[in-house]
């Protein structure tokens, strides 16, 4: 085989629930390779986020492993994560998560300054010139539509060259016409970039566009 970028090992996660613990992912094990486009899919509540949030160190395993570039996300703390994703993954929410108060180039500089980052402006403009939106870079989140904020979070996922690029339902809060134009950009960035791409979708044509599609039902890979 190539080169393995991310393995899940049996990996399970269980959270407390109101009546008792609940299992939401029941022992999954993958091999995702470098420079692959995977797709996860299923019914809601199949545990494909959740296995995303795995996947980025966002959610700690409760039973199993999982090991991304060669480092053990279940062995590290929550500092140790955080330095981690900083450095080699890049996160796309469905909702922007972009902070109001900043300006869009700011929200794309501020984490590559935290990661030390000189140039971090310059870099910030040429992600944000990449998605189409130099000439917006000094409005707030709330001067933007929906398309345009969502082009700000993939330039801030994008703007650190992570080697692994999570996308959680990129395309699900946006019309077609900017859902396409999204879709467009997060394979552009791939290929610029030569980041492993893993995202969750609902779109069968977006899942259509991935190298491989794994398919999630009550926890488990079907």
């Amino acid at each position: 085989m190539g080169d393995t970028i991310l393995a899940l090992r049996d990996a399970r996660l269980t959270l407390a629930g109101n009546a008792g613990p609940v299992e939401i992912l029941k022992g999954i094990s993958l091999d995702v390779e470098r420079g692959e486009t995977l797709g996860l899919i299923g019914p809601s509540g199949s545990g494909k986020s959740s296995l995303l949030m795995l996947m980025g160190g966002l959610e700690r395993a409760t039973g199993g492993s999982v090991t991304a570039l060669g480092h053990d996300l279940t062995a590290m703390d929550e500092d140790g994560l955080a330095r981690f994703r900083r450095g080699n993954m890049g996160v796309v929410f469905q909702s922007f998560h972009l902070i109001p108060t900043m300006t869009a180039l700011e929200n794309v500089a501020v984490p590559l300054e935290l990661a030390g980052v000189a140039d971090a402006f310059d870099r910030a403009h040429e992600e944000l010139k990449a998605v189409g939106l130099a000439f917006r870079e000094g409005h707030y989140p709330s001067q933007l539509s929906g398309g345009e904020q969502q082009r700000v979070a993939l330039a801030r996922a994008a703007a650190p060259r992570p080697a692994i690029l999570l996308a959680d339902e990129p395309t699900g809060n946006l019309d077609g016409v900017n859902g396409q134009a999204i879709m467009d950009l997060l394979f552009a960035l791939r290929d610029r970039h030569g980041a492993t791409l893993i995202m969750v979708t609902h779109a069968p044509e977006l899942a259509q566009r991935c190298d491989r599609i794994v398919r999630l039902a009550d926890g488990r890979i079907a």
